[in-house]
This record gives C-alpha cells, structure tokens and sequence, in this order.
C-alpha cells in the first residue's frame, strides 16, 4: 500500500520511519517533509496547509492511507475532505481537532462532562482579563484560546507578567489570531505527564506514558517551548493513577465526543498535572505530542500501519499493540535564538558518526540538504533518541550521541529525563 504523511517535523519523520517498516507498505511520501525524512519516504513540496494540493496529490497517487502529523491541517478540515472524497485518513475531523484548535472548546467541555481540570475564565476583553487575574490572584496561567504551536501558554508567578501576558496576546496579538481570545486558568502543582491513546470513537488504545519538557532550559526554566525532550515511560504514572486517567479523564471523554456526534478517529493527547488531589487535564491535543511521538515510535514493536487503519475504519478493538520494554530518551538539539527568531543553513556535523551507534535514531526536524550536507531550516532541528534498560540509561545514550553532533548555536537541555531519576531514586515520593 502507499501511505502519505503529512507535516515536515521530528514527529513526522518518526511516524514515516515507523511506517516504512510495515510490511504491508510499499511507498511512503512524506508532505512537505524535511532532508531527513527523505532518507524514508520521497518527500513532496506540497505545504501541511494546502488542503486542495494534498487531496489532489493522494487521489493521482493512489494513496491508500493518509497519516495527519500536526494540528493545523486537522483544523482546517483536511479528514473531512479526504473522507468526502472517499480516501482513507488518519485523524479527527475539523470539529473533533477542536479539542485541541480552541482551549475555551476543551475547557467547556470538560466543565460540562465534570472531567477534573484547573478552574478556567475566557475572555476577549483585556480590562475584564486583568480584573478576573487581580480577583483570583497569582500564580495563574494564561493561554491563548487557538493554534500557537505550542507557544500559547505563560504561566504568570507576578500579577504584572500575568498583565502583560494579557496585553501582548489579547493586544500586540504575539500569536495573531489565536489570541482572539484568552483562556486564563488555574495553576496546577505536580508532575506533567503524556497519556497518548488512539481512539476510533468507541475504543480507545493507550501508548505508554511519556513527559515532555516544555521549558527551553534546564530545571524548568526560560520560555515555553514545543518541547525541547521527552522520555518514556513516566514512572510517576504509576497503575493505580493510569486506571484512575481511564475511569475519570478518558472514558468520559470519549463519550462525551460520542453524546456530541463527533466523529473522532485518531490520536487523543491529554496533557496531565498529576496533583496531590489526583490527575487533572491540562490540555487536549488532537495528535502525537513532538517530541513524544519519538520515543513512542522507537519503544512500539507492532505494525504502526496496522494500528492506524483499525482506528480509521473503526476496528480498534481488535488489536493490541505490543512495545519495547526498554526506556527511550529524545533530546531536542535548537538552533541559536529558538524559541523566537532563528538563523537557518548552519551545517551540522558528525551526523554520520552518529548513524553508526545502535539504538539511536536521529530525528530531524528542522533540517535542509545544501551542497551534499545536512544544514539548519528551523527553531527545533534534531531530535536525538535512543533506548536503554531504563530511562537513566536510554537518556545517557542519547547524550553520548549529542555529543558527536555539532552546528553553531546549537542549544539543548541537559536534564532530559531527570525528573524520571529523582522520582525513582525518591520511591514516587
């Protein structure tokens, strides 16, 4: 069968890695791709967002199943219009990628259907924003309601960042239209975890937990990010406290989708703050995290392909997905200025020296080919990932291998894992 990927990032080259290896495939193509993901699947230069392009392309192509790799393209209707024309697609439509394309839409819902999350207002009005944040108090979190690559959220520790959080999303719009709106909610205390499952809108598969790092620097620290590591699995998601996710957070989900009448076939990301209380939502998203799809896709051992179209022609129930007991670390490699403004075609070197250690994967996200060599052509560049008897040992492989890679500016995090370590090394205290 020929699969087509869309989106051109770590996660997508990850996915595209993956699915070449089914055996039921014998063509990848990847749109628009990037010089990695070029080493798996025949990229074309069609963009994410070019919904009539892509539909046209699967259609003169044969295309058997399309895999949706970010958020924007969900939002802008592109399961539905594959569907309409018949094709096979991996992912929800236009108004089940709500959960993730408008924070107001999630955080309603979940009021709506008593799934635990932090106390919430919305607001289109600056004044009244500042007003809400001076009656609650600090710290507070605001967030713009729409699509912010991953960039819409400030947690606020002073009243005066939290005013001018407002200012710079609801008034200089830092994030355009996404900040039409603002969603300012609770600060939640506790360990941030992944809990990544497919759904075909009856049946639900949970991968293996992970954790993200959100901040650009090490201890949680500097901006918000789209995620400069990840590891998995999440210690702290122990047993007790998934079947707790399932029974209060995922299931009640799921049915409220179904009571709603959207159709969601597709990946159902919830963002957790495992609290003192127990696990609260902090976000929905409607596909797999980046850099959380990297380890995932190292650690699954089943057909990723299998997977995929059970979940879009509604048979989840009739497979099982079987992974890697080993750990398996990513570590993010940035380029100089990221998360802001970025300079692009710095060469990297020792990639080739890399390519030679077993179990690690380079995953490239932001990347070009220049005169026969690998340069820079984004904020997140690589994506370092190996595995390991455990987390300790799956990130020190990674970091071995980071160690051979080198293009000027380069910036990375170098506790990627370690909250995994100190829960661990604490007995979950």
């Amino acid at each position: 069968m020929r699969v087509l990927v869309i989106g051109g990032g770590g996660r997508e080259h990850a996915l595209a890695w993956k699915i070449r290896q089914s055996p039921q495939v014998e063509k990848v193509y990847c749109a628009p791709g990037n010089a990695g993901i070029a080493q798996v699947a025949e990229v074309v230069p069609i963009p994410a967002d070019d919904v009539p392009g892509l539909l046209r392309f699967a259609r003169e192509r044969g295309v058997d199943l399309t895999v949706v790799g970010p958020e924007l393209p969900l939002m802008l209707g592109v399961v539905d219009e594959f569907r309409d024309a018949g094709l096979r697609i991996f992912g929800p439509t236009r108004e089940g990628a709500r959960l993730e394309g408008s924070k107001a839409f999630a955080k309603e819902l979940m009021r709506r259907w008593n799934i635990p999350t932090g106390y919430f207002s919305v607001f289109d009005n600056p004044e009244e924003a500042k007003r809400f944040v001076a009656e609650v108090g600090v710290p507070i979190v605001i967030k713009a309601d729409g699509l912010a690559g991953g960039k819409g959220v400030i947690v606020c520790e002073e009243l005066k960042e939290a005013e001018q959080a407002i200012d710079e999303i609801l008034v200089a719009r830092l994030f355009g239209d996404a900040g039409a709106r603002v969603v300012i909610e609770e600060y939640l205390e506790g360990e941030e975890v992944s809990f990544i499952l497919l759904t075909d809108g009856v049946s639900v598969l949970p991968f293996p937990s992970s954790q993200d790092h959100k901040r650009l620097l090490d201890d949680d620290q500097g901006p918000n990010t789209g995620g400069m590591g990840a590891y998995s699995p999440a210690p702290m998601l122990t047993a007790e406290m998934h079947a707790r996710v399932m029974a209060e957070i995922v299931l009640p989900t799921i049915q409220a989708l179904q009571v709603s009448k959207i159709d969601y076939r597709g990946v159902l990301y919830i963002g957790l703050m495992l609290t003192p209380a127990g696990p609260k939502v902090l976000e929905f998203n409607a596909r797999f995290g980046d850099p959380e799809c990297q380890p995932l896709m190292m650690r699954l051992e089943s057909d990723l392909v299998q997977l995929l179209g059970a979940c879009v022609d509604q048979r989840l129930g009739e497979v099982t997905a079987v992974w890697d007991e080993r750990a398996a670390a990513c570590v993010v490699l940035a380029a100089a200025g990221y998360p802001g403004a970025v300079e692009k075609g710095r060469i990297i070197h020792g990639l080739e020296e890399v390519e030679r250690l077993s179990d690690v994967v380079v995953f490239h996200a932001g990347t070009a080919r220049r005169q026969q060599q690998y340069v820079t052509n984004g904020g997140r560049v690589l994506g370092v990932t190996a595995l390991g008897a455990d987390v300790a040992e799956a990130a020190e492989r990674a970091y071995a291998a980071v160690s051979k890679i080198h293009f000027d500016g380069m910036q990375y995090r170098r506790d990627i894992g370690r909250r995994a370590m100190k829960w661990l090394t604490k007995g979950g205290q």
